[in-house]
């Protein structure tokens, strides 16, 4: 498999030069500098590309191309947006990538409320807490018809952990919330968050999965046209929040996105720690049943925490809930297959991380640090060679 790095852009504190050092080959990022719905112009892309490639690398994922919110909720003005989408998809193929990760969920990519969790050995990592979401949910955002959905328990236990928490650290759990999460392009704060929540009022599941196979009937026949393949990362976490509908989270949902606009060039990423957050979901399975259709592989473990299994951490990456390395061996049996049948290349990358040793000092991004997905990477690696050499 090709062994990708994510990278943000010329403003990342880890540099090309450092990446080429982990083993990577191939480099996953995007023009965060480009507002979400505009085009992205050959002349920025190949700027880019060139810098990657100067150090060695290749420009393998574009992660992401920012799906418009007005896309998401089925606005008037969508089709514009899409139209704009559409010619972003046409330039990258004319640069000559072909991989792009993207996701729809309403408002926030991924959401944790701890982007420094303490660990035993020493280093941190990121949490998502129900109870601290709760707490922010119920009493410091205050949306509307939060306290329809969560018991008296549940709100008593959030009141009594926000009551604990001071000033300073109910500042920090609401910007680690909506202040924005690498990866993310829409900042908000508060006020601005329960306006742009207030416009997804009567937008259910149902709603927005139409807006979604809308959206894919109308850009997969482009995505095939010029040879790219889009693969949709799941939803993070796999369930509803903030009363948002969510409809990319288990194996049904992957199987209807297919369904919605059958091609080669719709697909998906399998996050194993975002789907792997649902206790339900059989990582292993879903590697096997829709391999074909696997274009980008995240690979990270999560841990469900005990006694709300709601919660969790990121753990090692070859520990949590994830059978990583059965995972690995039915993606190593899926490449197999395309080398036999002349198939696409199946980039991967070691997914969040954990802050340890030099990562504490620098200012890398929450999750993104250098030497936790550096070790990360060579767990990975040393798990598929282990795999490659028991299956000849």
């Amino acid at each position: 498999m090709e062994h990708t790095w994510r990278w943000f852009g010329p403003n990342d504190p880890i540099s090309l030069a450092e990446v080429r050092q982990t083993g990577a080959t191939g480099i996953v990022t995007a023009l965060h500098e480009i507002p979400n719905g505009e085009v992205w112009l050959v002349e920025a892309i190949e700027s880019r590309r060139k810098l990657i490639e100067n150090a060695g690398l290749s420009w393998s994922v574009v992660e992401s191309v920012p799906v418009h919110e007005d896309i998401k909720k089925g606005r008037p003005g969508r089709d514009a947006w899409i139209a704009n989408y559409q010619q972003t998809l046409r330039n990258l193929a004319y640069c000559g990538i072909d991989v792009v990760c993207y996701n729809f969920m309403p408002v926030l990519d991924w959401t944790r409320t701890d982007l420094a969790w303490p660990l035993p050995a020493g280093g941190t990592a990121l949490r998502f807490d129900q109870q601290a979401f709760a707490a922010f949910d119920l009493y410091l955002l205050a949306r509307a018809g939060a306290d329809q959905e969560y018991s008296d328990a549940e709100k008593q236990q959030a009141r009594t952990w926000l009551d604990a928490l001071d000033q300073q650290g109910r500042h920090r759990l609401v910007e680690t919330i909506i202040a924005g999460l690498p990866g993310t392009e829409e900042h908000y704060t508060l006020e601005q968050f329960r306006e742009i929540l207030a416009e997804y009022a009567g937008i259910d599941a149902e709603r927005l999965r139409d807006n979604l196979g809308y959206f894919l009937k109308a850009v997969i026949p482009v995505a095939e046209e010029v040879g790219i393949r889009m693969a949709i990362h799941p939803d993070d976490p796999p369930r509803p929040l903030l009363g948002l509908p969510r409809v990319v989270s288990g194996p049904d949902d992957a199987r209807w996105i297919l369904a919605a606009s059958p091609s080669p060039a719709n697909g998906l990423t399998l996050c194993t720690g975002s789907y792997g957050v649902s206790s339900d979901v059989d990582l292993v399975a879903m590697a096997r049943e829709f391999g074909p259709h696997i274009h980008f592989v995240h690979l990270r473990a999560t841990q469900r925490e005990q006694p709300d299994a709601r919660s969790f951490h990121e753990a090692e990456h070859l520990e949590g809930d994830v059978d990583m390395v059965g995972v690995i061996q039915a993606l190593v049996e899926e490449e197999q297959r395309r080398g036999r049948e002349g198939g696409k290349r199946l980039p991967l990358r070691p997914d969040h991380g954990h802050h340890i040793l030099d990562d504490q000092h620098r200012n890398t991004a929450p999750g993104y640090p250098l030497y936790g997905r550096l070790k990360g990477l060579a767990e990975l690696r040393g798990v598929e060679l282990a795999v490659r050499r028991l299956s000849r």
